[in-house]
């Protein structure tokens, strides 16, 4: 079975996309830490993220770096928090926090929420600088 990410990738499950590529794709958390928490994933679905071949991971790097500059641009921050867990879904994915200090990393904190309008405003924002 696809995992969430997948479908989410094939347009199954809806997102708040911010960017594609051919072999990338990056959309907010809808459960965010952060205004402008993105996720970034590859298309294929892959668990641990050290399994990718290594062109894949280059890319998918680069992809992140990508989204972490504009994702900089788009939400006044003092960094872009980058962290890898991978527990929670079986299909690799980095997430982009912005932060301005380390506990904002902290992924038991109380969780953000936004309006739909809020939600798209803040994804074009961010694919307004890419």
């Amino acid at each position: 079975m696809a995992s969430i990410f997948s479908r989410i990738i094939t347009g199954e499950i809806p997102c708040y996309k911010v960017a594609e590529s051919e072999t990338c794709f990056a959309f907010l958390d809808i459960n965010p830490l952060a205004k402008g928490h993105v996720l970034v994933v590859p298309k294929i679905e892959v668990d641990y993220i050290f399994d990718l071949e290594e062109e894949t991971y280059i890319e998918f790097q680069l992809f992140a770096k990508n989204i972490a500059i504009a994702l900089k641009k788009a939400i006044p921050c003092e960094r872009i928090g980058v962290t890898v867990i991978g527990l929670e879904v079986p299909h690799t994915h980095i997430h982009l926090i912005p932060i301005n200090g380390v506990n904002d990393m902290n992924f038991t904190n109380k969780k953000i929420h936004f309006t739909k309008e809020e939600f798209e405003e803040i994804a074009s924002s961010i694919a307004s600088f890419l």
